[in-house]
This record gives structure tokens, sequence and C-alpha cells, in this order.
């Protein structure tokens, strides 16, 4: 395999580990992401469940109510940038892909050529001697 394929390989094997990395990365703030909206909401149901056992609570539950889905909104909002996030990584790594196999795939027809003219030139020497052997 010739330097300049190598090189390549390399470079887009270093790209598409990167955004494999990145991706991981994207996923897990996904994740929390879809964990605090879980917990949210799982509070929020807790404190009605509070408030329909307690007549001093009910009184709180609107101004509750009001900055839980203040709260939810924000994390809702940065979620989906995340999920946009994740889809645009996700593209690049099909694309770096896709990239490294046509890198792959030229290194090996060139080698594959080189292996093939090599032969060629070893069957021509090949047959150079035979019929050197067959005049003497």
């Amino acid at each position: 395999m010739t330097k300049w394929a190598k090189s390549l390989i390399r470079l887009s094997t270093f790209e598409v580990e990167t955004l494999q990395k990145r991706l991981a990365e994207v996923v897990t703030r996904r994740t929390h992401a879809e964990m605090k909206i879980a917990t949210l909401d799982a509070e929020y149901e807790l404190e009605c469940v509070r408030a329909s056992q307690d007549a001093s609570l009910s009184h709180g539950l609107t101004a509750y109510k009001m900055g839980f889905k203040h709260r939810r909104d924000a994390v809702s909002a940065d979620l989906e940038l995340i999920v946009r996030e994740e889809e645009g990584v996700r593209d690049s790594l099909g694309m770096a892909f896709e990239d490294l196999k046509k890198f792959e795939h030229v290194a090996e027809l060139s080698h594959l050529k080189r292996i093939a003219n090599d032969k060629r030139i070893e069957n021509a020497a090949l047959d150079e001697a035979a019929l050197r052997m067959k005049r003497a």
C-alpha cells in the first residue's frame, strides 16, 4: 500500500473515531435530558397527589405547576436541540464511513493492480527464460 493511501486511511479512521466519540457524548446528553424530563414529570405527579391529600399544599400547586411547565419546556427545548445535533453527527459519521471505505477500496485496487503488474512482469521473464532454454 502506498504512503498516500495509508495516510488517507489513517486520517479517515481518525475522523470516524472522533465522530463516534462525539456521537456517544451527544447520546449521553440526550439520555440525561430525557431522564430529567421523566424526573420532572414524576415530581409533578407526586406534588399533585400531595396537594390532593393536603388542602394547605393545594394553594401553592398553581405556582408549582407554572414553575414545572417552565422547567419542562426549557429541558424539552434542550432535548430538541440535542436530537438535531445527534442527527447531524450521525449523518457526518455515515459520510465519514463512506469516505473511509472509498479510500480503503482505492488502496486495495491499487494494491491488486501492483500485484497483477508484478505477476505480468514475472510471467514475461519466465516466458523469456523458457524461450531461451528452448533455443539452446
